[in-house]
């Protein structure tokens, strides 16, 4: 008998989360209790079979107090399943990144990446 990979269904967030990104457009949301606001940039599963979210923070609270004066170092995984009240930003809020993004390997706690913001925009991972 062949066993077969479960992969577990997609919490809530996940489909927000994942508009956002195909949209390129941030969002507000909640995670451990704190506020932030993000731009997502890839989607996927750990090996332990946790959704997990590779977002660039740009704004709100953050475990440390204050964002990094470094964009290179604005850079959040988080458990999809740990985030709360996703909304949609302000309108005006624009999508940002930062130079040291690879989308060829989004994070390495990414284990199975299913969307990722690439050079020409968001593609499913082959």
């Amino acid at each position: 008998m062949t066993a077969m990979a479960v992969i577990p269904a997609s919490p809530t967030a996940w489909a927000l989360l994942e508009a956002a990104l195909l949209q390129r457009r941030p969002v507000r949301l909640t995670y451990h209790g704190r506020q932030r606001l993000i731009c997502p940039h890839a989607l996927g599963w750990n090996n332990d079979g946790r959704p997990m979210l590779l977002a660039y923070q740009t704004g709100g609270q953050t475990s440390t107090g204050t964002l990094p004066a470094d964009p290179r170092h604005r850079w959040r995984c988080m458990f999809v399943d740990d985030v709360d009240h996703v909304d949609a930003a302000d309108p005006a809020s624009p999508w940002e990144t930062a130079d040291n993004y690879n989308p060829s390997r989004p994070f390495h706690a990414i284990d199975n990446v299913t969307i990722a913001i690439t050079a020409g925009g968001p593609a499913p991972a082959s």
